[in-house]
């Protein structure tokens, strides 16, 4: 077989929001087609090194179609390839499985007669799939990288690279998410095309949410936390108008996030062993802190009450889900805290800041030895603001409502007393690998939090 040659032109330095790539341009003795290579860290000459190897999907890469899984592949492997701190992502350019964009559309319309992907290509006098993998065979050779561990539910894509002389350690499966959109071109995938894929019960009837694989990483970032530190990965959370309000101007609560937001929450809870407010929250708006909106396992809700004024009919007495977690001050009524005890809450005593409330290093340590891995901070104001100021958060997962409310914000103060007044924008917290997306009118925001060092608002 006749194996192209290909030509490294340029690179140039590309930040994303999930790290720092390289990005390399070929041109090659196969076609007049720019193909890519998107690197992180240092390759050459690695064994086993992490590769995503993605033909150019234009609806689902640029668009975020959900008609199939290629938008989200690319997304998943680039924060996967960054989290390893080295790998590559190379881009082809052979749209719609090589039959161009133009036969892929018309293979759209087909498919919503009731064809499906495979019947489709072949009815336009294409084959199943088209791609041929041997300029990505010569990309990682010009690269010097020894063997590879492959990104991809493609036994196929394995077979050709492997027969064009890339050595193939591992295949690294990308997990799929089903919606009622890509169910049938998924399940094709699976019966005619050998992909190895795992669609849930009933072949994919499953209904997930595209963007569901921020959270898979989430876990996994809280997993290995805990590992390290022996304390919960704490994500903190809340909803807040345009103006930054989180309640009426009164105090009283609102209602700030729509239904798709609100699902995404108890989504984010069920991720979560616990999920943590003030008292405040819990007098105001008697919250039940659980999952309903959602599968998932119940987190464990925690309260910061150092006066222990919780009271004694709260729903999170009697809400399903497990049973509150209180912690309070060393000085709290013995009384209370038996009645409290008596209706199935625990309540844990620790040291008071001299401020008066619970000590977060405190709360922490002794969260992180009950075995909660992850945390979930919901609010309200003096809570949030203090795991803030304090430093205490790995994640910011900010929900935006299109509102003004004009009431009482969500955060307040969050840099130390000692901080001069003459500060700029580098001097103040802020977020970075930051991720947007809309469900349903709302925008929600992560991110992870960073704080400015101490040397560098001494200089100021």
């Amino acid at each position: 077989m006749e194996i192209p040659s290909v030509d490294r032109r340029t690179s140039a330095r590309i930040p994303t929001a999930d790290g720092e790539f390289s990005l390399v341009l070929y041109q090659n003795t196969n076609d007049d087609k720019d193909h890519l290579a998107l690197v992180c860290g240092d390759v050459s000459g690695k064994d086993g090194v992490l590769v995503r190897v993605h033909s150019e999907c234009f609806t689902g890469d640029v668009l975020g179609s959900l008609r199939c899984d290629c938008g989200e592949q690319l997304n998943t492997s680039m924060r996967k390839v960054a989290e390893e701190g080295e790998g590559i992502i190379i881009y082809l350019r052979q749209e719609g499985r090589g039959i161009g964009l133009l036969s892929k559309l018309r293979a759209y319309n087909l498919q919503d007669e009731g064809y499906d992907t495979v019947e489709a290509n072949r009815m336009l006098g294409h084959g199943a799939d088209e791609r041929d993998y041997s300029i990505a065979a010569m990309i990682l050779d010009d690269l010097d990288v020894s063997s590879v561990r492959l990104l991809t539910n493609n036994p196929a894509k394995v077979e050709s690279l492997n027969e064009y002389g890339t050595e193939i350690a591992e295949r690294v499966p990308l997990e799929p998410h089903v919606n009622r959109h890509n169910a049938d071109y998924l399940r094709t995938k699976v019966n005619r095309m050998r992909h190895i894929l795992d669609l849930g019960p009933a072949n994919g009837q499953v209904r997930k949410n595209a963007h569901d694989s921020s959270l898979h990483s989430l876990e996994q970032r809280a997993a290995q936390h805990f590992e390290e530190t022996g304390r919960p990965f704490v994500t903190v959370t809340y909803a807040q108008s345009l103006d930054g309000s989180i309640a009426s101007r009164s105090g009283e609560p609102l209602p700030i996030s729509g239904e798709e937001a609100l699902r995404f929450t108890h989504r984010l809870r069920g991720l979560h062993d616990a999920i943590l407010v003030g008292i405040g929250t819990v007098l105001a708006d008697n919250p039940r802190l659980n999952v309903r909106r959602s599968s998932g396992t119940h987190p464990v809700p925690v309260v910061l009450d150092s006066s222990l004024r919780f009271p004694l009919d709260a729903y999170l007495l009697e809400c399903e889900g497990p049973d509150p977690l209180i912690f309070t001050g060393p000085d709290a009524n013995e009384g209370r805290r038996e009645a409290l005890e008596d209706r199935g809450a625990t309540v844990v005593q620790l040291p008071c800041t001299p401020g008066g409330g619970v000590c977060l290093d405190s709360l922490l340590e002794a969260l992180g030895e009950r075995g909660v891995t992850s945390l979930m901070v919901e609010g309200g104001t003096e809570v949030l603001t203090n795991f803030l100021r304090h430093q205490q958060a790995q994640r910011a997962i900010l929900t935006i409502a299109p509102m003004f409310v004009g009431g009482r914000s969500a955060v307040g103060d969050v840099l130390p007393d000692d901080a001069t007044s003459s500060l700029g924008r580098e001097d103040f917290p802020r977020l970075e690998n930051v991720q947007r997306r809309w469900y349903g009118e709302d925008l929600i925001l992560e991110g992870d939090p960073v704080w400015p060092s101490t040397e560098q608002q001494e200089e100021v």
